[in-house]
């Protein structure tokens, strides 16, 4: 006898808490939200975010509550796509700002001070943002949005960036990677002044060098 296939329906994700890896689907047409964990995907690697449009299979938990499983993204409707297929163009400019102040401190055209500067808050950031993810699964004490952009604007951008792929935190928050973005933004212009003659003097006066 030929099995029958589920049905399926579709929605559009309305809420979805990217730390944890869950939340819920609003069904086109009406009704309850369903509830969706990040496991329910049939594609993996493609991080939702709200406003996606998704179709699913509707299974029911231990308490009767809906549940959607073998979830896919509809055609069109998934802006987190674009979002995951740039963490590699991304860790590439990272790692070559980071090679770059290594090549000019061993030419002698920037001080060493400035890698080991972005070196210790790119490790700082990525322990900040491990600890945030720690603590949002664990429903403990969250670390403030505006330390972490703090510490990337202070250079630490290159260590959040990898934490953000690496740990899949806040890589997928519209609001927080537009503002997360114009820190490094302003670092990026920050560095290039300190590498002009007229910056790397003011640098050399303000380190005492």
């Amino acid at each position: 006898m030929r099995e029958r296939t589920p049905p399926r329906y579709q929605g559009k994700i309305s809420t979805w808490k990217d730390d944890q890896g869950f939340g819920f689907i609003s069904p086109n047409g009406g009704g309850p939200a369903v509830f969706v964990h990040i496991k329910a995907f049939a594609r993996q690697g493609v991080r939702p975010a709200e406003a996606d449009i998704v179709t699913y299979e509707l299974t029911v938990n231990d308490k009767g509550q809906p549940r959607a499983a073998n979830v896919a993204f509809a055609r069109g409707g998934a802006p987190g796509r674009a979002r995951t297929r740039a963490p590699g163009r991304s860790l590439a400019a990272a790692g070559g700002l980071l090679g770059l102040l290594a090549l000019l401190a061993v030419a002698g055209l920037a001080p060493p001070l400035l890698l080991f500067l972005y070196l210790g808050m790119s490790a700082l950031a990525f322990v900040a943002y491990a600890i945030d993810k720690a603590a949002a699964r664990a429903g403990g004490r969250r670390t403030p949005e505006k330390t972490l952009h703090l510490l990337g604007l202070a250079g630490g951008w290159p260590g959040a960036l990898l934490a953000q792929r690496l740990l899949r935190h806040k890589s997928a928050k519209p609001s927080f990677q537009a503002a997360f973005h114009w820190t490094v933004a302003l670092n990026c212009a920050a560095l290039f002044w300190v590498l002009t003659p007229a910056g790397a003097r003011t640098l050399r006066a303000v380190l005492g060098l």
